[in-house]
């Protein structure tokens, strides 16, 4: 049984590894990486509508830094479950530049990412002073983003998602054994396209999608089985904070419907740590400072393996 615990524990190790930024480098893999999420939308799924204006976004995001945020991520549109894509490109630039340009300058070291699936919104965000472009589409929602990011020499974070926000519940759903070879399959071939585009491996993180077309208990297999997307060769990236599969497990707490949005942040608490535990570099979560204490223990257990 040692043997076995301890070959475990190596595969579950994250390797080191300097993600290459706009204009610096954050190191990965030694602790993990906090990322906060800054939606200045009105529709998220569990905060839109909460900020009125550029100061207040300001002020959450510097609060999220002072509370262990590595990274601030800028989200302008919403990609719940069964959102449309209404939103006018110009729209979402309107509602993420001036708060990335405030942040900027209220605190110029800040390290921030800009949520979008839109070329031209992320080149305009890079220039306000976003480092990463964080696309839930895995560049495939919009034809110019890859050579765009190229371009750029920006950081870049790919995610698998399993069609669009307005077709998840007509998806035909997948069985648990189905789930994590689907992703790893369809991750490989959105970096296969990144570096064919020009992007440099040092700039990509892999985000294996939670929630994005998966529904429910299929999200396990993937929780589960980061160790093997870890062998894709890039640092992983886990987004699990607030998601219905967490509220549908507290089911036998809360009844039938599960767990509302509101009584969801110990469930993923204890999901981002597995993530960690599991090989995520990065955890993306609404509560900065429950997360960056939850990775410092995981951290350290870690260390002592």
């Amino acid at each position: 049984m040692p043997g076995k615990c301890s070959t475990l524990t190596h595969m579950h190790r994250r390797a080191h590894f300097e993600w290459k930024l706009r204009t610096r480098s954050l190191a990965l893999g030694d602790v993990t990486r906090v990322m906060g999420i800054l939606n200045v939308t009105p529709d998220s799924f569990s905060d839109g509508g909460l900020l009125h204006s550029v100061n207040e976004a300001v002020d959450v995001a510097l609060a999220m830094f002072e509370e262990g945020a590595a990274i601030v991520d800028v989200g302008g549109e919403s990609t719940r479950p069964g959102a449309g894509l209404a939103v006018s490109t110009q729209e979402e630039i309107d509602r993420v530049v001036p708060v990335i340009a405030a942040i900027r300058q209220a605190k110029p070291d800040a390290l921030l990412s800009v949520d979008t699936y839109h070329a031209v919104t992320a080149r305009t965000a890079v220039a306000a002073g976003a480092e990463i472009v964080n696309d839930v589409s895995g560049l495939l929602w919009d034809e110019a983003m890859a050579a765009t990011c190229a371009e750029l020499k920006c950081g870049v974070a790919l995610m698998h998602a399993r069609g669009r926000p307005y077709e998840w519940k007509s998806l035909p759903r997948l069985k648990p054994e189905e789930v994590l070879p689907l992703v790893k399959r369809e991750l490989a071939e959105r970096l296969a396209a990144a570096l064919a585009a020009g992007i440099e491996s040092a700039r990509i993180v892999l985000d294996p999608g939670f929630g994005f077309g998966k529904v429910q208990d299929a999200n396990y297999p993937l929780l589960r089985g980061l160790p093997e997307l870890a062998t894709l060769g890039q640092p992983l990236l886990a987004g699990v904070s607030r998601k219905s599969f967490l509220g549908h497990t507290l089911a036998p707490l809360y009844g039938a419907a599960g767990a509302p949005v509101s009584a969801r942040e110990h469930a993923t608490l204890a999901a981002s740590t597995i993530a960690i535990l599991m090989g995520a570099s990065l955890v993306r979560v609404h509560q900065v400072r429950a997360a960056a204490e939850a990775a410092l223990i995981a951290d350290a257990a870690l260390a002592a393996s």
